[in-house]
Formats: structure tokens, C-alpha cells, sequence
């Protein structure tokens, strides 16, 4: 049975709110309560969870941890996942400055870049490296995931490359309809096209008055 891709986008958000629920000391939840919490309906939820197996109890809800650690196998979170960068100019310090991604898996272990001024300085753990050493260096080295942050002109030999290396998940943040064969997962993150559809819906939106604090 295929599973629509929309379906899979949703699992983290369940994690996620999963893992807040543990923090808070739950050892339950019904389907409502979660739903309530990611603006999902319940049955949206119970629809989403059924293609994957049987979760919880009618009237009873979800064990907490039990389906945290479902959900953490189905996607695969239960295990290390090595990346690698290309493109350490602001984006990719940022990127490589992120906190969030140790806790979930997720390991940076490669820097690379083709600027001759940032070329083995270390940031961090890591020694960025020249770009034109990158198929040696992972094929020797493999990683999980490549993350891309050059100039548009640029991402596609480099998306080519860790292809070449192996590399089945790509995150994409260059501004390109990039190409990859089947069996390599390719994600885009461009925060300018999530703006340019979010003002479709601002530009016809009244602004809220905003009544002045009496001091």
C-alpha cells in the first residue's frame, strides 16, 4: 500500500507533540487532545496512524511513549543519521550553528565550500574542506543526507556529485527545480516562496488596528 507523502509530512508533527506531551509527564492522550494541540481533526489523525498498524484504544487514547517510539522506528528516528554540508557562507554557518538537529539523530560530520578564504578554518568540530574534494572524501566516508546551501548556479553539479557519493536524502536550500534520479529523496526549503504564498492572503487582509497602551 502506498503512503501519500502528505501523510508521511505529518508523522513529525505527531512526534514532536508526542515528545512535548512527555516532557509535560503524560502517559496518555486521546486523539482529540492531540489533534487539538496541531489543529488536525481527530479523525485525520486515526486515518494517518492506521496505515501504518493498530495504535491505542477506543475510549482509552494513545500510550504516550509507546507510540513515540513507533513513530520514532517508522520514521527511522531511532537510529544516527550522518550528513554533510556544502556551502559555508552565512546560511551554512547557520545551519551548522543549529542545535536541533543532534537531539533528533541528525549529525553534520562534512563541511565543504570552494571559497580559498574559508577552506580549513574550523568551525565548530568540523575542518571545512574544498568542494572539489568532496566525491573523494565521501566515497570513502559515506554519509546519510547532504545538505545544500550554495549560489543557485552551483546546486545542481553539487546535488550531482552526492548523488554520485550515494547520497539518498538531499536538502535543497538553493532556489532551483533541481533534478535528481529515482531513489534519492529530494527536499527544497525556500522561505521566499512560503512568504510570496502567504501574501496572497495578506494583501486582501484588512490590517488589525492596534489600540495605543494608555500609560
Amino acid at each position: 500500500m502506498e503512503i501519500p507523502p502528505v501523510v508521511i509530512d505529518r508523522l513529525p508533527l505527531y512526534t514532536r507533540a508526542l515528545s512535548s506531551l512527555q516532557t509535560e509527564g503524560r502517559d496518555v492522550v486521546s486523539s482529540q487532545e492531540l489533534g487539538t494541540r496541531l489543529g488536525v481533526t481527530p479523525a485525520q489523525i486515526r486515518k494517518d496512524l492506521s496505515y501504518f498498524g493498530r495504535f491505542g484504544k477506543q475510549g482509552r487514547g494513545y500510550n504516550v511513549q509507546k507510540l513515540l517510539d513507533e513513530l520514532h522506528r517508522i520514521l527511522g528516528l531511532d537510529r544516527q543519521w550522518r550528513m554533510a554540508l556544502v556551502g559555508v557562507g552565512k546560511l551554512g554557518r547557520a545551519i551548522l550553528g543549529y542545535e536541533g538537529f543532534s537531539p533528533q539523530g541528525f549529525r553534520i560530520v562534512e563541511a565543504f565550500d570552494a571559497s580559498p578564504d574559508r577552506i580549513g578554518q574550523r568551525i565548530n568540530s568540523l575542518i571545512v574542506k574544498d568542494t572539489r574534494d568532496l566525491e573523494n572524501v565521501l566515497s570513502k566516508a559515506p554519509v546519510d543526507v547532504g545538505i545544500v546551501a550554495v549560489p543557485a548556479e552551483f546546486a545542481q553539479d553539487v546535488i550531482d556529485t552526492l548523488v554520485k557519493c550515494g547520497v539518498r536524502g538531499i536538502l535543497n536550500y538553493a532556489p532551483i527545480a533541481a533534478h535528481v534520479p529515482d531513489g534519492v529523496h529530494l527536499k527544497r526549503i525556500e522561505p521566499v516562496l512560503a512568504l510570496q504564498s502567504m501574501t496572497y492572503y495578506l494583501k486582501s487582509s484588512p490590517r488589525p488596528t492596534i489600540t495605543a497602551a494608555r500609560g
